[in-house]
């Protein structure tokens, strides 16, 4: 893994929370049979995979469509990035992954893998616009190749923190998840004024 495809990992990483999105996970998926548990959490991570290789492989084309320069979308997911890092340093959910009513909502929901635990408690705007700005840096298909791999290896992460999100729970409490939680926060508010700051220097070619 190069250099490049490492940061993008850690970052997608930091924004996706796995470890995060235990609790919720678990009151989500409290009444549910281990054999729902085990579909829950392979639909979800799936689905998490598929968001990231979905996003890198079209999602340049659909803000082209629209007209949105790959600047203004650094700009603008570095905001989002930016506030979320600020709840996950407060050790909160916040309302860009979901609110409190989507919530509310999910606990009746008969399946939750792919709504609301794979989009967007794991994979909201900031993840999704993160791919973007990405791909849209990618200067070979092999860079874009290996964007749809990451997906597969976040999957794969997601899969095996919801597989021992008991265990997790267990070993390391709500404090010792929090405060992974601020650590990612904390690496997440760092890469996030970077993409702002690489968006205003193609925008505003003065700052430079």
């Amino acid at each position: 893994m190069t250099l490049d495809a490492f940061k993008f990992f850690i970052s997608l990483l930091a924004l996706i929370n796995p470890l995060g999105a235990i609790p919720l996970f678990i009151s989500l998926t409290d009444q549910q049979t281990p054999v729902e548990k085990r579909h829950t959490i392979k639909i979800a991570a799936i689905s998490v995979a598929l968001v990231v290789a979905i996003s890198g492989l079209f999602g340049e084309s659909i803000i082209r469509f629209f007209g949105i320069s790959i600047a203004s979308l650094e700009v603008g997911g570095g905001i989002i990035m930016l506030l979320m890092a600020v709840n996950m340093l407060n050790a909160q959910v916040g309302n860009t992954r979901a609110t409190r009513e989507e919530q509310h909502e999910a606990e009746a929901r008969p399946n939750i893998a792919v709504v609301p635990l794979a989009i967007p408690l794991l994979t909201g705007p900031g993840t999704i616009s993160t791919v973007i700005i990405y791909s849209g840096r990618a200067q070979h298909w092999t860079q874009v190749a290996s964007l749809v791999a990451i997906g597969a290896a976040l999957g794969a992460v997601c899969w095996l923190a919801l597989r021992l999100a008991g265990r997790i729970e267990g070993w390391l409490g709500r404090t010792g998840i929090n405060i992974g939680t601020r650590l990612m926060g904390l690496i997440l508010s760092a890469l996030a004024v970077e993409f702002i700051v690489d968006g205003l220097k193609i925008l505003l070619p003065s700052l430079k």
